[in-house]
């Protein structure tokens, strides 16, 4: 998960893509970065840290032009290293900076046929520099002479759907040309577009949520479609083409579980009205499950939860009290590393009032269950305040498998849910009874809001796949690179070169 923009304005554009990136920090705070074009020159800065750290006034200055890019990232594949930031660069063709939101399935293979046939060095463990060179050599492919037009633009992205899998928004700067943007053939993870009218012409913005737009007066346009591809030239003409075969809406349903902010619209669908919806189904579950008169009290772990909580204690006819006091300025725990370090961030992000709990028997209602230890923390801290009984609801089915499309969930043992009854996880996190969402319900709540949307990326959920490319032999090997990090292309990549040697000799 990282949040993506790209802007083409009347104006300077840092400011904007600065303010743009400060709306999208939930989805990111491994690292920042921006980059703009000014005539056929780039500029680019990018570190660690949140954004409001990264960047200062010297930075700001560095960056001038009135067209960039810019992204927040948490790290799902390579490295937590400060040389995996985004955005990217290559210099040829033409010169390129790109910032990807997604994780490709078949980056090492690409990685090796980079080096084998395409004549490409990739210097780091990231999918995006894979992806960055991908898009490169099929510009170059596709380009005839020293000029770009946006056909040979749109050829370059059919042939990268054909040879890339899995997710991928795409934001990319070309020097001296324009803004290219792009979405994989399932619109796996989001990416839209918005304009704005000024006496010089329209600007436009592409972001991963429309909250980044709308917050910033650019008045939302649409979605990028699955598989479509958006270029903007610097005189501000917008040109699209459908460059997949065989696009099918698919968008990742963890999006409105949990990643999105509630006022965001993702695919036209309503992140807050879904929340809304799985607090209804959820509310229909507990009905079924619980008997009537053991809740006195609901209450949300904050915040991504909260909508669910409110229309599920509504439809119960049952008290609603905030009970749970977040710090803000402690990261997400469950992309946080290590066990240890989780544990000891629930104490520092929560805090309980202790009023609120005491001989009262409570529905906890979270968005989700990931590996469990969030969960544990605070049935306890419920406990420890007096509460006599504690029952613990997810808005979510129980996370299951492995996410390789760009959520950091991808060793199955770390999943609470895996290989366990909903019975079992209950006794793991001490709570008196657990209540989980159905998978199909989840499914409804979000195409209740628009009924357009009928496939959902699911996999943590069902184990279902869509691109159709990972076997068990695939999340043994990522989930081996977990466990022992090493340069397992470069492996591959000098293994292919001694082959080659070889047969020279």
């Amino acid at each position: 998960m990282c949040g993506i923009v790209g802007v083409v304005s009347q104006g300077p554009c840092n400011q904007l893509i600065y303010d743009a990136l400060l709306l999208l920090q939930h989805r990111g705070q491994d690292a920042a970065g921006i980059a703009t074009n000014h005539g056929n020159t780039f500029s680019m800065y990018k570190a660690n840290g949140l954004v409001r750290d990264v960047f200062r006034t010297r930075n700001m200055r560095s960056l001038p032009g009135n067209a960039g890019i810019g992204q927040v990232r948490y790290p799902t594949a390579g490295s937590s290293s400060e040389e995996e930031a985004q955005p990217f660069y290559v210099n040829a063709p033409f010169g390129i900076i790109l910032a990807h939101n997604g994780n490709l399935t078949n980056w090492e293979q690409l990685k090796i046929e980079m080096f084998k046939n395409d004549r490409r060095h990739i210097n780091t463990d990231s999918d995006s520099e894979v992806l960055l060179n991908v898009l490169a050599h099929e510009i170059q492919q596709a380009t005839t002479g020293y000029s770009l037009d946006p056909s040979a633009l749109f050829k370059a992205v059919t042939v990268l759907h054909k040879r890339v899998r899995g997710s991928y928004a795409v934001v990319a700067q070309i020097a001296g040309y324009g803004l290219l943007a792009f979405r994989d053939p399932f619109g796996i993870r989001p990416l839209c577009i918005g304009f704005n009218e000024t006496e010089q012409g329209t600007e436009y913005m592409l972001a991963s949520e429309s909250v980044a737009l709308e917050g910033l007066g650019f008045r939302f346009l649409r979605d990028v479609l699955p598989g479509e591809a958006i270029f903007i030239d610097l005189d501000g003409k917008l040109y699209n083409q459908q460059c997949a075969d065989n696009p099918v809406l698919t968008p990742c349903a963890f999006e409105f579980v949990y990643l999105a902010r509630p006022d965001s619209i993702i695919d036209g669908a309503s992140v807050y009205a879904s929340r809304l919806k799985m607090g209804e189904y959820l509310a229909e579950k507990i009905r079924r499950t619980i008997p009537s008169g053991d809740i006195d009290v609901v209450m949300p772990i904050p915040d991504s939860s909260r909508p669910a909580a409110m229309e599920l204690a509504l439809k119960l006819n049952l008290q609603y009290r905030e009970g749970f006091i977040k710090n803000r300025y402690i990261g997400r725990t469950f992309i946080m590393p290590g066990q240890a370090l989780r544990r000891k961030s629930v104490r520092q992000k929560l805090n309980a009032i202790g009023s609120e709990f005491k001989g009262k028997s409570v529905l906890l209602v979270d968005d989700s269950i990931v590996r469990g230890t969030t969960s544990r923390e605070i049935v306890q801290m419920a406990r420890d305040s007096g509460a006599k009984r504690v029952i613990f609801a997810s808005a979510a089915p129980p996370v299951q498998f492995p996410n390789v499309y760009g959520i950091d969930m991808p060793t199955r043992n770390e999943l609470i849910a895996h290989g366990r009854s909903e019975e079992e996880v209950c006794r793991e996190i001490t709570a008196d009874a657990l209540v989980y969402q159905d998978l199909e319900a989840l499914k409804r709540s979000i195409s209740d809001v628009n009924p357009m949307l009928k496939n959902f990326e699911a996999s943590c959920f069902d184990g279902c796949y869509i691109t159709n490319d990972i076997s068990r032999d695939y999340l043994d090997r990522i989930e081996s690179a977990r466990r022992n990090p090493k340069p397992v292309v470069e492996d591959a990549v000098r293994s292919q070169l001694n082959l080659n040697l070889a047969r020279v000799d």
